[in-house]
């Protein structure tokens, strides 16, 4: 299993990525010009375009690419204008199922919500058109280190409540709206403000089933079209991976495991845990969370049990101390002492911070996933480095000046993870 080659630094797996066939996007880009209905747009949407004129291809939604209810050659000319990057308005449907148009480029954004300026950076958008701040960005220590370039922004408020004098008084070219508040009043009457205004709103939020059609919006939106590729090629390349090899593994060699979320005897489902994604048997089969009976956890006897916390872990510490506890305090645990998970010492900790489902984030989820992977299977991934593939990521995507190997405390197990990474 061992391959000289597969080091997952991301230059080692860049080349093999960009061309595997395993790559292609689950969802289509909802964009107005995507006549064919598929990832992207390119001259093949030109075409479509021509053969719906001559009776010879259904009508699509975004065969109409400039969005006046008709289809006719002014569809090609728009079409052709986007794939050059030089459409002067381009029309989407958001996150949120709504149609947008917006005026083209965009060079004042506001950003409402923590997970778009790891977003954002990403895709290389320049920092000097995003105009605001998100509330926690600014008052949350592990975000004022994270996200140190954006400290000078006015704030803007929460993602649920934006701050609409703010917005309107910048007169920003777009707004990027999140999840959190889609669909309430307090939304409904913010978009009308906008509205009024003459500022497009546009929601962009991922998801484990949106991520690569999320990216591919932001990308089209900003003119990032190829470093939106190269991105999401690196990234679900590495996940493709890891779900390559635990498919290969047989059933009875997956360990059974408990994952500790927050707080004592708490976990979550499938959804949050990514245990059976990655090789594991959850020991609540995948389908519980919230609280649970210490019991019921010794009952089943996890092979491996991994803790979830460290509100003063990640990026804002390198002291290891809070982590180290965590796991001592577990392993002390009177009614988890024949528990092999605890006699065998596989009892480890990972910071809310590089998880995917714990604090916000804008795509670290895979830094999750790969530890998760290296730590249920070491043998099927005795080339996997987890550091070396959260260190390319804020070095190559976010363009942070960030070593893990001096900076921050992310996992510990006193053999494996002495230092917190």
């Amino acid at each position: 299993m061992k391959t000289k080659n597969l080091v997952l630094v991301g230059i080692a797996i860049c080349t093999i990525l960009l061309t595997s066939p395993v790559l292609a996007s689950a969802g289509y880009l909802k964009i107005y010009g995507n006549a064919n209905e598929d990832d992207t747009i390119d001259m093949r949407d030109t075409t479509y375009i021509k053969l719906v004129i001559f009776g010879k291809k259904p009508a699509t939604t975004f065969a109409d690419a400039n969005y006046d209810g008709k289809i006719s050659m002014l569809d090609v000319g728009q079409t052709k204008l986007i794939i050059l990057g030089k459409e002067k308005k381009l029309t989407i449907i958001d996150m949120n199922d709504r149609t947008v148009t917006v005026s083209k480029p965009i060079e004042g954004v506001v950003v409402t919500h923590r997970e778009q300026f790891e977003q954002l950076r990403s895709l290389k958008v320049p920092k000097d058109i995003i105009l605001t701040a998100e509330r926690q960005i600014l008052t949350m220590d592990e975000y004022t280190i994270y996200f140190a370039e954006y400290q000078d922004l006015p704030d803007v408020g929460s993602c649920s409540n934006p701050n609409l004098e703010v917005i309107v008084g910048l007169r920003p070219d777009a707004i990027l709206m999140g999840s959190y508040g889609q669909n309430t009043q307090q939304h409904t009457a913010a978009l009308e403000v906008f509205e009024s205004a003459g500022i497009p709103a546009i929601y962009v939020h991922e998801t484990e089933t949106n991520f690569v059609e999320n990216m591919r919006l932001l990308g089209y939106l900003f003119g990032k079209k190829d470093e939106a590729e190269e991105y999401i090629n690196w990234r679900k390349g590495l996940l493709n991976l890891i779900r390559e090899r635990v498919e290969d593994i047989p059933e009875e060699d997956k360990p059974k495991v408990y994952i500790e979320w927050g707080r004592q005897y708490t976990t979550k489902n499938e959804a949050g845990t990514r245990i059976a994604a990655m090789g594991g048997r959850d020991i609540f089969e995948g389908e519980v969370s919230g609280d649970i009976n210490p019991e019921e956890v010794a009952k089943r006897n996890p092979d491996i049990i991994i803790i979830i916390g460290g509100r003063g872990s990640g990026y804002i510490t390198d002291d290891v101390t809070e982590l180290k506890e965590l796991r001592e305090e577990l392993m002390s645990r009177e009614e988890l002492q024949d528990v092999p998970a605890v006699k065998t010492g596989k009892v480890y900790v990972m910071s809310y911070y590089i998880t995917g489902t714990g604090c916000c984030h804008g795509g670290r989820d895979f830094v999750q996933e790969a530890y998760l992977a290296k730590w249920f299977h070491p043998t099927y991934f005795d080339d996997f480095d987890p550091k070396a593939i959260h260190q390319e990521y804020l070095t190559r995507f976010q363009g942070l000046d960030w070593d893990l190997d001096k900076h921050g405390v992310y996992v510990y197990h006193p053999e494996e993870h002495p230092d917190g990474n």
